[in-house]
This record gives C-alpha cells, sequence and structure tokens, in this order.
C-alpha cells in the first residue's frame, strides 16, 4: 500500500531521518497548518510516498519534527 492522492509525505531532516506527515491541499503553501506532523521517525521513506526536505517546509513545521 502506497501514498494514494498526495495526502502523506514523508519530510526528510537534517540528521538523515524521514518523518510522515499529512499534507492538507486546501491550504496555502506558505501556511503552516498545511502540514501535520503524524508519524514517528524513520530511516528509509518507502518508494510510493512523495519526499520533501526540510528546507521546503514552513519554520513551525520544521519544529515538530524534531520532537517525534
Amino acid at each position: 500500500m502506497g501514498g494514494k492522492h498526495g495526502k502523506y509525505a514523508y519530510v526528510l531532516r537534517n540528521d538523515g531521518w524521514y518523518v510522515k506527515v499529512r499534507v492538507l491541499k486546501s491550504r496555502n503553501e506558505t501556511d503552516p497548518s498545511r502540514y501535520v506532523v503524524i508519524g514517528p521517525k524513520r530511516r528509509d521513506a518507502p518508494a510510493t510516498y512523495p519526499v520533501l526536505r526540510e528546507d521546503e517546509v514552513p519554520e513551525e513545521v520544521r519544529k515538530q519534527l524534531y520532537i517525534v
């Protein structure tokens, strides 16, 4: 089972871990509430999910990536 319709993505943190986030398409790209951090950190991301870099998400979301 893979990522469907772009609802979920993985964000690559600077320390090499991936964190799963929910992407809300109805929100603006720069709006921090567009990304909801939901998953535990992983060493690798599934091949069927899109991967975002930490620099591509807003600053508020970056802080949440390291809480997980």
